[in-house]
Formats: C-alpha cells, structure tokens, sequence
C-alpha cells in the first residue's frame, strides 16, 4: 500500500493568476479504506470551500491551492501524509478525520507551524494536550457521550444494554464516555466487548448479544463494522436496535447493513445541510451531484475559519493565526457562528440523536428525523 496518496489541485482553480498558489491547504483524510466514504467528504468540503474563495479573492489577495493526502485511517500513515504536507510548506490542515490519525499527527504539525483544525475527530485527547495548534469544528466524545449515555438511561431503564467498540480511540473513548454518562444515571451494563476492526465475520459477538437477551447494542465505531453487526444480527434473529455515534452516520451504514438499518440510533449535530447559513453552498454542492451530508460542510467550515482568521491576523504564520482563533470571536461559517475556547474546542457543541428510517423515497436515512431526548 502506498503511504502517502497526494491528489491534485482542484481542476480549474488556478485559471487566473500565478502558475501556483500561494497559499497552501492540506486536507488529510482517508481517502482509501473501510472510512473512504468520510474521506470523500473531507475533501469535498474543502474543495467546494477553495472554489468558492479563489473565486472571491483567496486568502490575503492570494490564490489558494489544496493537496489530498491519503491517510487511509492509519496512524502511522497519517504521520507520512503529515510529514509529506510539512515539507511541501502547507500553510494549514484540515483534517484528519480519525482520532487516532488526528493526535499523532498534530505533533507534526506543531513542530511544522501548521494549524490543524478537524472537523471530524472527537476524541478528548486531541485538544487536551495543550498543543497551540489544534482545533475542530466538530464537538468531543465527552459531550457525544452523554447525549446518547444520557438517552440510553431514560430510555431503556431496566432494559439490558450492551456496550460494545472498535479498539480506535474514537471507538473506544466513545463508548465508554456513553457508558460513563449511562452509568451516572443509574444504569449498568449487560455486556461489554471489543472487536477487531476490519474483520467481516462478528457471528461470535452477535451470538454472545443474543445469549445475553440485549435490548439495545451501543458501539462505539465506524458504519463499516457497524453495518456489519447490524447486518450479521438481523441474520441471526437478534431484532435489538444498533445505536452509535458520528462515525456510523454515511449512507454507506445502510448499503452495508441493508434494511436492517432501520431503526439505528445516531448522535449528530443539527443537520448543516438545512442551515440558511448554507443554503448558496449546499445548491452549489447540488449542482454537482454532491449530497454535503455529515462532515462535508464542517469540512467546508473549517477552511472558511482558516481564510478568516489568517486574513483578522493579517498573516499566514501559524502561531498567530492560532492565537487569533483562540481569542474566542465568532467566525461564521455555513454551520453556523463558531467561537473556540483555550484548548481549541467549539464553545457551542451540540448533539441530537437520529433515529434512521425509510423515507417517501423508500431509502433509509437519518435525515429529518430528529428525536425527542
């Protein structure tokens, strides 16, 4: 496998001006891999968010030009496109989506003067660290957690509810954050497991979830293993509902788990798609065929805080381009105003459950279907 995928500049950007932009946007991501289909809307999002600032001017008075690095949800793949992006003198980085691709290679980028800002990893650890350049647009596993630990407490009370992970620091921080939130409420656990991710047969744990009479399965991972046990126990009988969290939420759940998907429970935040803040960039999305569902428009967010905020400082040097988005003013985006505290976490996280069902169109989807907590 090659360690380091760099995709070309976006196909008619460059059309005015200097032969080569000057202002360089890294978007790490997996662009191959059981989470290809969040990679896609990393990258989507970025390349939608250049388009429409090249088109207004760049960053500064400079044309913005973007690479892709394929991370492939490994970290230490995740550390080679890190290090790829510093020695082509990326200015800044979105990305990456996995956790544990996001906290090692942020060091990389601390050393390298790079912003870093993910829309996508949650994990507590990415800005606890006390890096200076570490941001998201997304919110944390903690505030995820209790959410659905939260739900899961009021509204399976007395009910058996088992607990299981991929072993990823998203994964695992996930779930046990849920189960963290679920127990302060009273509950406990019928079962609690690890799976290996990448495996395609999960016939043992969904053997031992039937054994165990579950009502509910949390887990804490990505819609690939999750179609997959959600697949695998409508095989086996087991009618017990799968509920997760952000990394499940791509329609790619369902072509995976098939109609069995019905019924799953997602944590998200409110639908960005129906922001009026979005409205002109989810048409323009539309024009091309693109549904900016999930981390599309956080991704399309973020590199619009990084646009704003290098021109509010005035410069393109990482350290004060950091120090700008940690003064705490609101930057608008198509997610809506987004404001950072010291460690570099939004100030406004919040999250809604989702409770995926057969729309008019007979496909299955979280979309408009919003549940009461």
């Amino acid at each position: 496998m090659r360690s380091v995928l760099v995709a070309g500049v976006a196909l008619g950007l460059l059309a005015s001006g200097p032969a080569f932009a000057e202002v360089k946007i890294g978007v790490g991501a997996p662009i191959t891999g059981g989470s290809a289909a969040f990679g896609a809307q990393l990258k989507n999002g970025v390349a939608q968010a250049v388009e429409d600032m090249n088109k207004a001017g760049g960053i500064l008075g400079q044309k913005v030009e973007f690479a892709v690095g394929d991370d492939a949800s490994d970290p230490k793949q995740g550390v080679s496109v890190a290090n790829k992006f510093s020695s082509d003198k990326a200015n800044f980085v979105v990305g990456h989506f996995n956790s544990g691709v996001s906290i090692p290679a942020s060091d990389v980028y601390a050393e390298s003067n790079i912003v870093e800002i993910t829309p996508a990893s949650t994990n507590v650890k990415f800005t606890e660290r006390g890096l200076w350049n570490t941001f998201r647009t997304c919110g944390r596993d903690d505030q995820q957690g209790a959410v659905a630990g939260h739900y899961l407490a009021a509204h399976f009370k007395g009910k058996k509810v088992a607990f299981v992970h991929d072993k990823t620091p998203y994964g695992k921080g996930l779930a046990d954050e849920t189960l963290k939130a679920f127990k302060a409420k009273g509950g406990k656990e019928a079962l609690y497991e690890g799976i290996n991710p990448g495996e395609k047969d999960y016939s043992a744990l969904v053997s031992k979830l039937k054994q165990s009479g579950v009502d509910i399965v949390y887990f804490g991972g990505y819609y690939t293993e999750g179609g997959l046990i959600i697949r695998q126990m409508r095989d086996q009988g087991l009618k017990a509902p799968l509920m997760g969290g952000d990394g499940l939420v791509d329609k790619e759940l369902v072509a995976i788990a098939g109609p069995g998907a019905e019924g799953t429970l997602t944590t998200f935040p409110p639908d960005a798609r129906k922001n009026p803040a979005a409205k002109d960039v989810v048409a323009a999305f539309k024009a091309k065929g693109i549904d900016p569902e999930a981390y599309t428009l956080y991704a399309y967010a973020a590199a619009q805080i990084l646009k704003e905020a290098a021109e509010g400082a005035k410069t393109l040097d990482g350290k004060k381009v950091a120090a700008f988005m940690h003064q705490g003013k609101p930057f608008n985006t198509v997610i809506g105003p987004i404001s950072f505290d010291k460690k570099g976490d939004i100030t406004r996280p919040d999250y809604v459950i989702y409770q995926w069902k057969k729309g008019a169109d007979g496909q299955i989807g979280y979309a408009g279907n919003e549940l009461t907590q």
